[in-house]
């Protein structure tokens, strides 16, 4: 690739666009054109284009963002570059040229994804963004996550099994039909293996599907049994295909040597894999099973950092911030994306989201989580490390005293921690401090005398022993400090006022599905996913950007008729 800078819009294709659009509204990619000129110079990706040979497109003026914008398919955009006036002016081309073909866009995204670049097209845009004073560290963000399905086929058990052999049977009967044809039985084969296993209903009875999933075990050992045999080529080994069938073997199958022979047998449920390392499809081995708030699907999960400081201009009706347009606040824009497989939780991603947030210098003041919970050691360690206060639920005291409402719970004894002693609401004092581990975690275990506890009028209130003291279990004293404090917090309207701003997020999600698709991922595996996210976040927030560019507030949350009577009505 030789970089060169973006040619100007043509006189012709400038004026005739223009002409066009007098009429309204402004069409998207003419505004980003206008308001960002050169965004994505080619010598930003020139690492990941040779220095020799035929000269490709120029990046810059590949229309990927804007593709992602109207949620078009690589030929569909293709056809929009060929006869769409706004993408001519924005890419600077004259109303006659023919565009490009379609497979110059899935080169474009080979390429960043071998060169480790997917994130370069969001770094780009940020820091346009920054130099213009519209985005910036401080302030606050939050971040939340959804699924994303894989572009494969759910398969139960059963369908997963047959179908990882047949893949490799196909494979296998491309790259060594001779061999292939001399280790099985390709005639019997040809028919239990040939269609696609999701083509046809397998059987009704419990009984039958378990039969056939026995054959299914024992075809497929014989198939591995064959390719590591020493007169079988040791690069059928090495097929990726053929490892998948190997790791898809352990997971689901096992080979009991008796004298009768070896009998194979499906493991049980409970002796699966954990969700992390299980496979989910022959297609794509990074897809995994994945289960949040009830839903389960096969993917990826998604998690969208954007910011949320507040505005000055309200809506009247419904009190919420509003953009108001180019001399107003600047818009919510997305900082950050990140692609994980479907087990990864929220929590687990905070640090991971900080680093990546710290590279381009947007690290937030205060981040909103909706984390399932942060623990104390996040919190604190997220203010040592970033500077940055959380604000996400904690988990609540779970004794049974807490849980009930009644009795005495943690919070009515007096912690005196430089005398390592507690105090009882009657006023006794423990007889046990001792450090711990429990579950893995550094405790501190507080004990009283049972000889104490035994006569006491409240004991009932107190513990459910029969014969032992009330036990109390503590984390380290600037663990627990936090906790009681992020409790306490947590229970005032005041905070639950301010946390609602985390709920903001979920606009954007459904945004980002609606628009972009962003919950059906377009490739397989996690890299391509990831930058089809990136190119989604990008597009959104040209979206954004335009309306904020054009005046255009911030859509008001849709109201019921059924709501809006029911509010005149109590009013």
């Amino acid at each position: 690739m030789r970089p060169r800078p973006w040619p100007k819009v043509p006189e012709l294709t400038g004026q005739v666009a223009r002409a066009v659009a007098a009429r309204g509204p402004y069409p998207l990619a003419m505004r980003v054109r206008d308001e960002l000129g050169e965004l994505f110079a080619d010598a930003e990706f020139a690492e990941a284009f040779g220095s020799r040979g035929r000269p490709g497109w120029s990046p810059g003026q590949l229309v990927t963002v804007l593709q992602f914008a109207e949620n078009l398919t690589d030929r569909a955009a293709v056809h929009r570059v060929r006869y769409g006036m706004d993408l001519k002016y924005a890419l600077g081309l004259e109303l006659d040229d023919p565009g490009f073909d379609a497979s110059v866009l899935s080169e474009f995204r080979t390429r960043l994804v071998e060169h480790g670049m997917e994130e370069k097209v969001l770094d780009l845009l940020l820091t346009a963004l920054k130099d213009r004073g519209l985005v910036k560290a401080g302030g606050r963000q939050r971040t939340d996550s959804t699924r994303v399905l894989a572009a494969v086929r759910d398969l139960n058990r059963l369908e997963l099994a047959g179908e990882t052999l047949r893949a490799a049977l196909e494979v296998l009967a491309c790259a060594a039909p001779d061999w292939l044809a001399g280790a099985v039985p390709v005639h019997d084969w040809a028919d239990r293996y040939g269609p696609r296993i999701h083509s046809w209903h397998p059987p009704a009875s419990t009984s039958k599907r378990e039969e056939m999933a026995l054959v299914y075990g024992r075809d497929g050992f014989a198939l591995l049994d064959a390719v590591h045999a020493p007169d079988a080529p040791t690069w059928l080994q090495e097929l990726p295909t053929v490892q998948v069938l190997r790791a898809m073997w352990v997971q689901n199958y096992h080979r009991t040597v008796t004298e009768a022979g070896a009998e194979v047998k499906r493991r049980e449920s409970k002796d699966l894999p954990p969700g992390r390392l299980r496979l989910a499809s022959p297609y794509d081995t990074d897809a995994r099973y994945g289960l949040k708030q009830g839903s389960w699907w096969t993917g990826y999960k998604i998690h969208i950092s954007e910011s949320c400081d507040e505005t000055d201009v309200q809506d009247a009706a419904t009190g919420q911030a509003m953009v108001s347009g180019a001399d107003g606040p600047p818009p919510r824009l997305i900082t950050g994306i990140a692609t994980t497989d479907a087990t990864v939780t929220d929590a687990e991603m905070t640090e991971p989201v900080h680093h990546m947030l710290a590279a381009r210098d947007l690290l937030p003041a205060e981040h909103f989580l909706d984390s399932g919970y942060a623990s104390a050691e996040l919190i604190v360690g997220m203010k040592k490390n970033f500077g940055v206060t959380l604000v996400t639920p904690v988990l609540m005291n779970s004794s049974p005293q807490a849980r009930a409402g009644a009795g005495f719970d943690r919070t009515a004894f007096t912690i005196d921690w430089d005398k390592r002693q507690a105090t009882c609401p009657r006023g006794d004092t423990s007889t046990w401090w001792s450090p711990a581990t429990l579950r893995g975690t550094k405790a501190i275990v507080i004990k009283f005398d049972k000889e104490t506890c035994r006569p006491c009028p409240v004991r009932d209130q107190c513990t459910s022993s029969k014969t032992g003291g009330r036990t109390l279990s503590l984390q380290p004293r600037e663990l627990q400090e936090v906790l009681d404090h992020a409790r306490l917090q947590q229970g005032d309207e005041q905070w639950r006022a301010k946390y609602g701003t985390r709920a903001g997020i979920e606009g954007t999600i459904h945004q980002a599905v609606a628009v972009t698709g962003m919950r059906r991922a377009r490739y397989l595996g996690p890299h391509k996913t990831d930058l089809e996210h990136v190119l989604c976040a990008v597009a959104l927030n040209l979206i954004r950007l335009d309306a904020w560019w054009n005046g255009h507030p911030l859509d008001r949350t849709r109201v019921s008729h059924l709501a809006r009577l029911d509010l005149s009505l109590t009013a």
